[in-house]
């Protein structure tokens, strides 16, 4: 059992990345849900979906534990801390649903195993070309939904501006882009600080995708001399080295 748990979330056979793309649409499914639901009360069905959800994820949770070899720094990562706050916010609606949207960070885990990000090199020739974009994008869109979440759980209750998702992600969306009108904003200091949050690293995470949607284009191909990763699609020389390399086009026989 234990070896079978183990190919599947760290094997490279087909029948292991077909799982790892399984649990990657569970968790985009997740937050749909979550985003879903915010809009209407909370009735039986949703919660019986709630517990259904929970009961996968805690089964998600307890296979990566048990396959980990490092079982003693596996309570000290942020994604694991992640996965018991999803998991609590579906198990025990009590501990507020706003907390399920932290379940985004088991998606930028899952892009970011080598693995994963090896398969959809190899699956999809778009993703290798524009991967620095997509993973900047991600990164951005992962805190823009976490903050929201955040500001949702801990203002909903208590800010009569935060009714549902929308107005707590449109907060987020003009604070992050400093546009802020003024017409929503958080009470109390833990909402101030949230805002702060959102101000800096949601505004350094905007300049990320800046700067790799406008500045050149670069490609992988590793420097057979000093190993350096990236270089100017058009390069012949490795500009760390000097060595001459050889990158592979779409005209290359």
């Amino acid at each position: 059992m234990l070896a079978t748990l183990r190919h599947l979330y760290e094997g490279r056979s087909a029948a292991a990345h077909r799982f790892r793309y399984a649990l990657l649409a569970f968790d985009l499914g997740t937050i749909a849900f979550v985003i879903v639901t915010s809009f209407f009360p909370h009735t039986r069905p949703v919660e019986i979906a709630d517990a259904v959800l929970g009961a996968v994820i805690l089964a998600d949770f307890l296979a990566r534990f048990s396959i980990d070899r490092r079982k003693a720094h596996f309570f000290v990562r942020p994604a694991t801390w992640a996965d018991v706050v999803a998991m609590v916010s579906f198990l025990a609606p009590i501990a507020g649903e706003g907390f399920g949207f932290l379940r985004v960070l088991r998606t930028l885990r899952l892009l970011h195993t080598y693995q994963l990000l090896r398969r959809l090199r190899h699956d999809f020739p778009k993703f290798r070309k524009y991967e620095e974009v997509t993973l900047a994008t991600i990164n951005l869109f992962v805190f823009l939904f976490v903050m929201t979440g955040l500001i949702y759980a801990l203002q909903h209750e208590v800010n009569p501006e935060i009714g549902n998702y929308a107005d707590a992600l449109y907060f987020t969306v003009t604070t992050l882009t400093t546009t802020g009108f003024g017409d929503i904003t958080l009470d109390g200091t833990a909402g101030r600080m949230l805002a702060v949050a959102v101000m800096i690293f949601g505004v350094t995470l905007f300049l990320r995708l800046a700067q790799v949607l406008f500045r050149p284009t670069k490609v992988r191909h590793e420097c057979p001399e000093c190993g350096l990763l990236l270089h100017d699609a058009d390069a012949v020389h490795c500009k760390h080295c000097g060595t001459t390399i050889r990158i592979e086009t779409e005209g290359s026989v």
